[in-house]
């Protein structure tokens, strides 16, 4: 558009020239060579304009005849290079689509129309047709080669990386990762893998170092940054804590004052106060924790806070945490523990139901088993008690990745995933029956009613005969056997009654005897109810 602006311009000058030339009528004198020729100032014009264009036309015309054989190769240069990107990127849609012969005939298309070291796509589009052909060994080779190229270094860590983590070799992969995470160190994937392998082997410094620096590229958000630094801090204050006190509790604070809710942080951070003798900044940090979570670890140390406290303070300072969380199931069974220790039953028993009212599980029914046999040694109610237990959810713990640890680790023993611990209920144990009743501690347990005498025997059929007279007594009247009366006494059967016995009736087995193994408590009246017919039963 610019260029035919520009040729309308010229255009519109010359014509505005020629019309100024001819309003001004005027002659040009030239003398050559002994002649003197006379024109008028408009043909002189005409004559100038169309040398120059004559020069011009001929310049170009010898210009292009020298330059036709470059212009000529660099024509077909551009066509077959056209072609073989056009191959490239039909062989790079074919080996994301899972389409490895067509992704090897377009690399080898492409490698005959574009040299490789020209264009280093070749070079992976190469590998991943390896790669789905299954020849993993030729891949690996086309990235180490890529190494030896600054251009493509990083693509061929990358792809080795992930061969050793398909292969399982977490030594070889942390290595290539390491190597990239030095070239460049906003790849998040060299990132991840150098933090893992700086974890697994305890150099905490050096994983905040690397944390601090995804902060600064804005590889992670400042909340998952904040995060891993408390989770890398409590882990160094727990390394630190017996060989250096000070330092632990430098990390220990920072993790607490950058995640105040989270429990492992208060827990070694009150740890090392306590061990200095500062109790009253390592209540608070811990009554910070159990406000905005309840955990049993910071009960459990924050109600041992004193070593020489009384069993009567600590039950004080159980309740007080449970002033600070009502209604809330781990501040009732803080409190139920406490009491149990200073032989309180009432109230043990007390806030031990109220919290499996809150949140049945398993570790509320032991506290009352515990409870019950302390007070009144009655094993049945005891071992009802651990049979509900044994049917309750499971108690929250430390969970990662399948693993089920009592206390928190920094990373998961199966992968090394960072901040990998979750406290939640471990997903094992099958639910209960749906639509199954609440279970109330408080419940009597009806008694059974039990026969004065249990039978030996069933009760024989009875064989009817035609009576005789009345006031008669025959033969089969005599051999008839007698049932029992209402004491429980039996006549003996005599040989005659077995004598008026038909051949052809038939024989009754004697009943087998129910027996009870000595501690068998008897049955649950919530399993028999259970067992109801009515009942829907999930297995």
């Amino acid at each position: 558009m610019i260029r035919i602006l520009i040729f309308l311009v010229v255009v519109f000058a010359l014509g505005l020239g020629f019309a100024w030339l001819a309003d001004r009528p005027g002659e040009m004198v030239v003398t050559f060579n002994g002649y003197q020729y006379q024109v008028s100032l408009m043909v002189a014009a005409v004559a100038v304009v169309a040398v120059v264009a004559a020069v011009m036309i001929v310049w170009w015309l010898i210009k292009s005849l020298w330059n036709s054989p470059y212009t000529i190769s660099r024509y077909f240069r551009v066509r077959r290079r056209d072609r073989g990107y056009q191959a490239l990127s039909t062989g790079m849609i074919a080996a994301g689509a899972g389409d490895g012969a067509l992704a090897r005939k377009k690399t080898k298309e492409a490698a005959k129309l574009i040299r490789s070291d020209q264009e280093p796509l070749i070079q992976l589009l190469e590998a991943q047709a390896s790669l789905l052909e299954g020849d993993h060994e030729g891949a690996r080779e086309k990235f180490e080669t890529m190494l030896d190229d600054p251009e493509m270094r990083l693509l061929g860590l990358r792809g080795l990386y992930l061969e050793a983590e398909r292969l399982g070799d977490r030594n070889a992969a942390r290595h290539y990762a390491g190597r990239a995470a030095v070239m460049a160190p906003q790849l998040a994937w060299a990132a991840e893998s150098t933090l893992e392998d700086l974890t697994g082997h305890g150099d905490w410094d050096g994983a905040l170092r690397l944390v601090e620096a995804q902060k600064s590229t804005r590889q992670i958000e400042r909340d998952a940054a904040n995060r891993r630094r408390a989770v890398l801090l409590t882990a160094k204050a727990q390394a630190l804590l017996d060989s250096d006190p000070n330092a632990a509790r430098t990390a220990a604070i920072e993790a607490n004052r950058l995640r105040p809710d989270f429990a492992p942080a208060a827990v070694v951070a009150a740890t090392a106060l306590f061990r200095q003798n500062d109790v009253r900044k390592g209540s608070k940090i811990l009554e910070a924790a159990w406000k905005a979570e309840p955990h049993p670890e910071i009960a459990e140390l924050y109600t041992h806070a004193r070593p020489g406290d009384a069993v009567v303070d600590r039950l004080n300072r159980a309740k007080k945490l449970q002033e600070m969380k009502k209604n809330h199931a781990e501040s009732s069974l803080t409190v139920a523990r406490a009491a149990l220790d200073a032989q309180d039953f009432a109230t043990a028993r007390r806030e031990a139901e109220a919290a499996i009212r809150m949140d049945r599980r398993e570790g509320a029914y032991l506290l009352l088993a515990d409870i019950e046999e302390a007070e009144t040694g009655d094993q049945g109610k005891v071992r009802q008690l651990l049979s509900k237990a044994v049917r309750a959810p499971r108690d929250p713990a430390w969970v990662a990745d399948g693993v089920v640890s009592e206390r928190w680790a920094p990373v998961s023993p199966v992968t090394g995933k960072l901040d990998a611990f979750e406290w939640r209920a471990p997903m094992e144990r099958l639910g209960q029956l749906i639509d199954s009743h609440e279970e109330t501690p408080d419940a009597e347990v009806p008694a059974i009613a039990a026969p004065a005498k249990p039978a030996k025997e069933r009760a024989a059929e009875v064989i009817d005969h035609p009576t005789v007279s009345a006031g008669k007594t025959t033969a089969a009247d005599e051999a008839e056997p007698e049932r029992p009366d209402s004491e429980g006494h039996v006549t003996p059967v005599t040989a005659a009654a077995f004598a008026a016995v038909p051949a052809d009736a038939e024989a009754v087995e004697p009943a087998e005897e129910l027996t009870r193994l000595p501690d068998d408590p008897g049955v649950d009246p919530d399993d028999e109810a259970e067992k109801s017919p009515r009942r829907f039963r999930l297995f």
